[in-house]
């Protein structure tokens, strides 16, 4: 299988060669191999294992994101990734960085709603004065 790793801003990673695949979903782990179905899968924070000849097994920390299964292509969309050789460290880096991302972003919207609907609230009223 061929394996691409998307985020925002590039590619993170490409490979050719993978012989299995292994990723986290919200309703546990999803294993594919070359001869899968073709499939669609929403990622949770967690690590992706693939593998190939050349270099073994390989682990990479993911934030959510989407799977994507055609053919001999995985395409994996997610919003940050980390490569790394140890897998505790890996799924410790996923505890500690992505899921307090994720409470970090939801605290810095909800002060941005509450700011949004102050600057609404306070246009209506100069609104009504005029």
């Amino acid at each position: 299988m061929n394996l691409k790793i998307l985020l925002p801003f590039g590619i993170f990673a490409e490979k050719t060669g993978v012989a299995r695949i292994v990723v986290e979903t919200s309703s546990g782990s999803y294993g594919l191999l070359p001869n899968r179905l073709d499939c669609v899968a929403a990622l949770v924070p967690g690590v992706l294992a693939f593998e190939t000849k050349e270099e073994g097994e390989v682990y990479i920390a993911v934030d959510e994101g989407i799977l994507i299964k055609t053919g001999m292509e995985v395409l994996v969309s997610v919003r940050n990734a980390i490569a790394g050789a140890e897998l505790a460290t890996l799924h410790e880096t996923v505890m500690n960085a992505f899921l307090n991302l994720d409470t970090q972003e939801r605290d810095a919207r909800r002060m941005m709603a509450k700011m949004e609907s102050g600057f609404i609230r306070r246009l209506m009223e100069f609104h009504h004065e005029r």
